[in-house]
């Protein structure tokens, strides 16, 4: 079947591939990295998958960023602190005079952030699937990293490193709303004992910036104990690679007569004939996990919504003025609830730890939820790549990294959605400051209702999504995998740079479904050619062999 294999150089990566046939001959040299990270494992069939080099070095390139731009930030906040221009403690004024400026230097921050833990955070989940997969514990493709976790008390994919990557997650989105506060200038009188009119300015605190700084490090270094502790067989994040990868090392075993059987039906062991089916349950039915994360975005808005109507009725309990004072960002005549935390010398430490409880409450259900909802979007990403199995074009086991992502509308959606949202609840909770004689007396933590009720349309609008997508099954005779690793290796009997899954041909009692290395029969003009072997007829059925 892979006689016409493509030459070795006809792949992206020259060093993704290597040519091989169902002999069991496979001839590889390892990179240097390899030859760190790779153990020798059984041989169980043809080396067929990309080990996707490219997204090790993109990988790398995000963690170098990621480390540069912790230490510029530590560096900062070091600066700030022993500069002599503070109007307190480790604050200083910068040169913006309004408001939205600072609401653009909180944005640039937070896409900075999203960034960084973006990137750490691809690297801890490709170390994580590495790390089950050794464990023989992988079962999807798409896994939470910092809900699933591997054995050891120590390994940088296990629980205790789980915890403390969620905590440094939550803390980076937390500094970059703590980063920058508004402080309002009052001026002594004048000569003839007139007050002078008070002024806004845009301040920036060391604090946040050096424990912002911090965080990104620590999360840098663990994702790299990650890369030097795990067995990373591929870094493609296509569910092809890895099931491909898991069944070349015999830790995966293809499974005769279940190319009819989807992922709804992987409890079932051993042969089970089956016949094709109009319509393939939703990623909903498919998955658990699936429906927890759906489930919590709406617990999510539903909190949110509570959260705003309590800060109205704490700041005066009219709604209808509330709604009446409606702005995206907020402004002098907003309704606002804000408690001032006075400042004395030797404490500020003891401040900055107030006002971070205050925003960590807030900010991690957020992070987490918007953390959990990367299953759902990676999960149906899978599923459309093995449905293009059946398309024309047929489905490509080689693709560029950054196009499995950027051609996922859901991923891309939920990638802008992270540092979007995280600014919204910036606006909706911030720092605003008083200084008097250029001293900073007070700070206050102030709660908008309105941009609350606009983070929670924000959130609504995400979790609707986000349902939509969960509930609505796949037509067609297609089994649905949606990333199930065993169910792939079980409908997918025949690899090659370009599969087509279909029809194979037609026997008795039962017939034959599975890919190919070019184009095959569609299971429903089979049943249209051939009427007397239906799919859909109880002792006609279709069967991997």
């Amino acid at each position: 079947m892979l006689a016409s294999m493509p030459s070795f150089q006809s792949f992206t990566d020259g060093a993704s591939y290597t040519t091989s046939s169902f002999s069991g001959k496979t001839k590889h040299t390892p990179t240097d990295f390899e030859a760190i990270t790779w153990e020798q494992k059984p041989i169980a069939g043809p080396e067929f998958f990309d080990r996707s080099l490219i997204s090790r070095r993109v990988a790398l390139l995000g963690i170098i960023v990621t480390v540069v731009f912790g230490a510029a930030c530590i560096a900062g906040g070091a600066k700030i602190f022993l500069s002599k221009n503070a109007i307190s403690s480790g604050v200083i004024v910068l040169s913006f005079k309004h408001q939205w400026q600072r609401e653009g230097i909180s944005l640039g921050l937070n896409l900075l952030v999203a960034l960084c833990t973006e990137a750490t955070g691809f690297v801890h989940n490709i170390t994580l699937r590495a790390a089950l997969a050794s464990e023989r514990r992988l079962k999807f493709n798409t896994n939470l990293r910092l809900i699933s976790a591997a054995r050891g008390f120590f390994n940088p994919n296990g629980t205790i490193c789980n915890i403390v990557m969620a905590l440094l997650l939550i803390i980076s989105y937390s500094s970059s709303i703590l980063a920058t506060l508004a402080v309002n200038m009052e001026s002594p009188d004048d000569t003839s004992g007139n007050p002078t009119p008070s002024s806004l300015a845009i301040c920036v605190s060391d604090v946040p910036l050096i424990v912002l700084g911090t965080s990104l490090l620590l999360q840098a270094i663990i994702a790299i104990m990650g890369m030097w502790s795990a067995d990373v067989l591929t870094w493609s994040s296509s569910p092809f690679d890895i099931t491909a990868a898991l069944v070349h090392h015999a830790q995966v075993e293809h499974v005769p007569m279940r190319c009819m059987c989807g992922v709804d039906a992987q409890e079932q062991g051993g042969p089970a004939p089956a016949p094709a089916r109009r319509r393939q349950p939703s990623a909903w039915t498919a998955r658990l996990g699936v429906r927890g994360v759906v489930v919590l975005l709406w617990v999510l808005v539903v909190a949110c919504l509570g959260w705003g109507l309590v800060v109205v009725h704490l700041s005066g309990g009219d709604m209808s003025r509330a709604i009446s004072s409606w702005s995206f960002f907020p402004g002098a005549q907003s309704y606002v609830k804000a408690y001032n935390i006075p400042l004395h010398s030797g404490f500020a430490w003891f401040y900055w730890v107030l006002y971070y409880l205050n925003t960590v409450l807030v900010q991690g259900p957020l992070t987490l939820a918007l953390h959990c909802s990367e299953l759902v979007s990676n999960v149906i990403r899978d599923e459309n790549v093995w449905r293009r199995a059946t398309g024309k074009s047929g489905a490509r086991l080689s693709t560029n990294p950054l196009a499995v992502v950027l051609g996922s509308p859901l991923n891309v959606a939920l990638l802008c959605a992270k540092p979007l949202l995280h600014w919204m609840l910036g606006l909706a909770i911030n720092l605003a400051g008083t200084s008097t004689s250029s001293v900073l007396t007070a700070v206050a933590v102030s709660m908008f209702p309105i941009q609350i009720f606009n983070l929670t349309g924000a959130l609504f609008l995400v979790a609707l999504i986000f349902t939509i997508v969960s509930i609505v099954g796949r037509s067609g005779p297609q089994p649905a995998a949606y990333g199930h690793i065993q169910t792939l290796a079980n409908l997918i009997d025949d690899w090659s740079p370009v599969m087509w899954w279909g029809h194979k041909f037609s026997g008795l009692p039962y017939h034959h479904a599975g890919g190919d290395n070019k184009p095959v029969v569609c299971i429903n003009a089979c049943q249209r050619e051939e009427s007397q072997y239906t799919c859909l007829s109880v002792t006609k059925q279709a069967t991997i062999r």
